[in-house]
């Protein structure tokens, strides 16, 4: 990137040119480590009198303010990205329902699970959309949604507790911001302040967030973040006192759908294949030998799924 920015011809190039150059070659570690790329630009540029090389250090300090820590971030700009992705997802998948009984009732659901999970102590909220797609997907900061048509097609409020186990574990594990940093989408950003950042910088935080929800709404996590939050999700469930196989009587729906169902924007189409996360799942039974004599709950369940 930066041979690129600083072309030149074989003479006349100065003695800092070259050291700046000299950068190029190991980029990739100084990305991943922002703090050694400004040690160096200050021993190559100690009276900071090169355009060139103050130039990439404003780069790099808008990486290193975010990027070294993305997994680290402060809750108030965690949220601040997960309040802009669920706007989007509003836009995608619709409207939260209007029954405010059926929503009181997912969130409770919901917050018991929450209480066994690795972050309970920052605010989780539910909210059912209505939509036809079986989808369900957790924003940074704790936003969780789940569509009306997958919460139609469960039988029990186990079933519910594990799907949204499932999406709390995404939240517990920081997943959409390890996506984020692995995808350096924070680059020149700066710090995260707000949702409602202006100029230069809301423009460059817009672009980030146009970004990441492609990548969460349209191509999905990492198949490693799905497995480990489906077996997180599944000890949370178990911990709150539900029966686990709820997960897997879900995606064995799910199965079973697949070949009529629409596939884009849905689980489907943006998690690992069913068959390979069933097998996953069932081999993690093991681990739950009193799984039967945990809560299922189907009629009030099946009660609150009739309102929608």
């Amino acid at each position: 990137m930066i041979k690129k920015q600083f072309t030149h011809p074989e003479d006349g190039i100065n003695q800092t040119r070259r050291n700046l150059l000299k950068l190029a070659g190991p980029f990739t570690l100084l990305m991943a480590c922002p703090a050694y790329a400004l040690d160096l630009f200050k021993m190559i540029d100690p009276g900071e009198k090169s355009k060139d090389i103050q130039r990439a250090k404003t780069i790099f300090e808008g990486v290193g303010s975010i990027a070294t820590s993305a997994t680290d971030l402060d809750y108030k700009s965690e949220f601040a990205i997960g309040e802009s992705l669920a706007l989007e997802g509003f836009q995608r998948y619709g409207l939260p329902s209007k029954n405010q009984l059926v929503q009181k009732y997912v969130n409770t659901v919901g917050s018991a699970v929450v209480q066994n999970s690795m972050r309970s102590d920052i605010p989780y909220y539910f909210v059912v959309v209505e939509n036809n797609i079986y989808n369900a997907f957790a924003c940074p900061g704790g936003i969780i949604f789940v569509s009306a048509a997958l919460l139609k097609s469960m039988n029990n409020e186990a079933e519910l507790a594990c799907v949204l186990a499932h999406e709390v574990a995404h939240v517990s594990h920081k997943h959409a911001l390890q996506a984020i940093k692995r995808a350096k989408f924070f680059e020149g950003v700066g710090k995260i302040s707000t949702v409602k950042m202006k100029g230069e910088e809301g423009k460059k935080f817009q672009s980030m967030i146009g970004d990441l929800q492609t990548v969460l709404f349209d191509h999905g996590l990492d198949k490693d973040m799905e497995f480990e939050a489906d077996l997180s999700g599944m000890s949370f469930a178990y911990q709150t006192g539900y029966n686990p196989e709820g997960f897997i009587r879900v995606l064995d729906m799910l199965k079973q759908k697949e070949a009529t169902a629409v596939k884009e924007g849905s689980w489907f189409s943006t998690h690992p294949p069913l068959t390979d996360r069933i097998q996953r799942c069932n081999e993690e039974m093991g681990k739950y030998p009193d799984a039967a004599s945990l809560a299922v709950v189907s009629n009030r369940f099946v009660e609150y799924r009739k309102l929608l």
